[in-house]
């Protein structure tokens, strides 16, 4: 079984953050029930992070860094990881957030692609 590093909030942090960039209408609303029932994150708090931040501080900079990942194609700069680090972000947890957002972005492609069928509570996009 592998080491997970990251908190079940915080991936549900960083799934809502790519679902929301990528698109994807399934994980969008699979990730909101589950950080509100699962993760019990706050409906504030889901915002934000579809947004690509937090009202955490430190896990803003996780949720940010996803959402760079996530837009950029996973081009960062030494100075983006560096700010991860500095958060307290141990190398294993940045990888760790990295894959994150590899899984959720395949996920999100397989349902768009697929035109999976919402099976929880729709949610709606923001406006880009």
């Amino acid at each position: 079984m592998p080491v997970v590093q990251i908190d079940e909030p915080t991936r549900e942090r960083i799934a809502l953050a790519v679902a929301e960039i990528n698109g994807c209408g399934y994980c969008l609303a699979a990730h909101n029930y589950l950080g509100t029932n699962l993760a019990k994150l706050s409906a504030e708090e889901i915002e934000a992070n579809r947004r690509g931040t937090s009202n955490d501080a430190k896990v803003a900079i996780a949720v940010g860094f996803a959402a760079k990942i996530t837009k950029d194609r996973g081009q960062v700069s030494d100075a983006d990881v560096q700010a991860v680090r500095d958060a307290g972000y141990s190398d294993a947890e940045i990888v760790e957030i990295v894959g994150h957002v590899a899984l959720n972005t395949l996920t999100n492609y397989i349902n768009e692609a697929l035109g999976t069928e919402i099976d929880f509570p729709t949610v709606g996009r923001f406006a880009a």
